[in-house]
């Protein structure tokens, strides 16, 4: 897929929020208390994010749901323990007005037993008109949650219902859904969870029905293995989640071994690369993996990593609270500590890493000023265990990225290829300049990390 230059999401610092978390909600709703409008929090936010010249804001699940998001109960009311669907329309209009695109999550692989479909069938068995609505749903046995019938739970976890996509009226529920948070909420675009366990085929009509109705909506999904071009291509999705390069980069890291990532960003966006036109969704981390701050054994190496995530091709994407240099481990199947109640306030005066924020800015800025950070090809110059050198190059433009993971300054020498120019003038350090010879520059010190 070749997006063109004016696609919005190709000028796209994304910023991820798990509301239910960064808000404080309680971890269950028990679907009688009152409605707290805690999305308003997020308000708070835009300054911190205008800072980091984030321009897109991914939110994970808002809808009504009996934990953690992603088990839905209601597909057209915002959880209570979030506000109702006034309050979100009032935040997505209040990052609107501050530039702000925001894509919601969306959950139609499964539903939580608490959906209102579920619970039909649950209360009339084989008389209920929703006994199709789920994958396997059988009356020849019981389910492992003592229903008098068994069904698919997704993954093997019985709280989440699969439904059955290709079922015309789960479709319509779900497109009547996604219509009227576009009508509504005024949303951007999707995150379409475990887009990889999606049916193919609902995955295209689903694109062209949000495409007829908003020809820019941008629809990415999460995507763990496999190609992704399978997903991200004309008739489906824009983009997939890169885990990939996700593991490259702090992996790259803790081993010291930067053929590990160099090796990735080759196989996707090189010469013949697998990925060059699709702009993927880049990420140091997530809701569902351990802050990068804590897969890292030196936290000097977040600088290098985060320089990597703004200059390589694709989207990238920052995870609350990463860019404080927060941590956050999972504890078996309890996400919770990757999923905090924070405050940005308190943050900017407790946080762990006081300067990492400022580096995320200058870099975000970089590459919103650069189409060939934004669009251009790559092409690796150099690579060692602890160096990667990369140019990025659009039509007019052509940026050279030098990084040095080690703890020692080292210099760089590199070919620039069609160089159109005598000299590099360095954009992360004004004023500095570096004279190309013969097609060769050297650049006498990189500094560590």
């Amino acid at each position: 897929m070749e997006h063109s230059t004016g696609y919005w999401a190709n000028d796209a610092v994304f910023y991820h929020i798990y509301p239910l978390g960064l808000c404080g909600a309680p971890p269950d709703n028990d679907f009688d208390s009152p409605v707290v409008p805690r999305l308003e929090q997020l308000v708070d936010w835009i300054d911190h994010l205008k800072g980091l010249h984030v321009n897109a804001l991914y939110l994970g699940p808002v809808f009504e749901s009996t934990a953690h998001g992603y088990d839905t109960a209601d597909d057209f009311r915002v959880d209570r323990r979030l506000g109702q669907n006034g309050t979100l329309s009032q935040v997505v209009s209040a990052l609107h007005k501050d530039g702000i695109r925001v894509i919601l999550n969306g959950v139609f692989n499964h539903v939580g037993r608490g959906f209102w479909a579920f619970r039909d069938v649950q209360a009339h068995q084989q008389r209920s008109a929703y006994k199709d609505w789920f994958a396997g749903l059988s009356f020849n046995g019981r389910s492992p949650r003592d229903d008098p019938f068994t069904y698919e739970g997704w993954n093997g976890h019985y709280d989440l219902v699969r439904l059955n996509l290709r079922h015309p009226e789960v479709r319509r529920h779900l497109f009547e859904a996604i219509q009227m948070w576009i009508r509504e909420f005024e949303i951007d675009g999707l995150r379409l969870d475990v887009a990889d366990c999606l049916d193919i085929e609902f995955l295209r009509e689903l694109a062209s029905f949000c495409r007829g109705l908003r020809p820019n909506f941008r629809l990415m999904g999460e995507v763990v293995h496999g190609d992704y071009r399978r997903w991200a291509n004309g008739e489906t999705l824009d983009s997939v989640t890169n885990y990939e390069c996700y593991k490259g980069l702090y992996s790259s890291h803790v081993g010291g071994n930067y053929y590990e990532i160099a090796y990735a960003l080759n196989r996707q966006f090189g010469d013949g690369g697998l990925y060059q036109h699709v702009p993927l969704y880049n990420f140091a981390d997530n809701h569902d993996v351990d802050r990068v701050a804590s897969s890292l054994r030196d936290p000097a190496h977040l600088y290098p990593l985060y320089s990597l995530l703004f200059m390589m091709p694709g989207v990238p994407s920052i995870y609350y609270g990463s860019e404080w240099g927060i941590e956050g481990r999972r504890n078996g199947d309890d996400d919770r500590a990757l999923r905090p109640h924070l405050d940005p306030a308190e943050l900017r005066r407790t946080n762990p890493q006081p300067d990492l924020v400022a580096a995320i800015r200058r870099l975000a800025a970089i590459r919103r000023r650069s189409p060939a950070l934004k669009i251009g090809s790559y092409h690796q110059l150099s690579v060692s265990h602890e160096q990667l050198a990369f140019a990025r190059q659009a039509a007019d433009e052509q940026v050279v990225v030098l990084v040095n993971g080690s703890a020692e300054p080292v210099p760089f020498e590199v070919t620039i290829a069609a160089a159109g120019g005598k000299r590099l003038v360095d954009l992360l350090n004004p004023g500095e300049t570096f004279p190309v010879t013969g097609g060769r520059a050297k650049i006498g010190q990189v500094p560590p990390h």
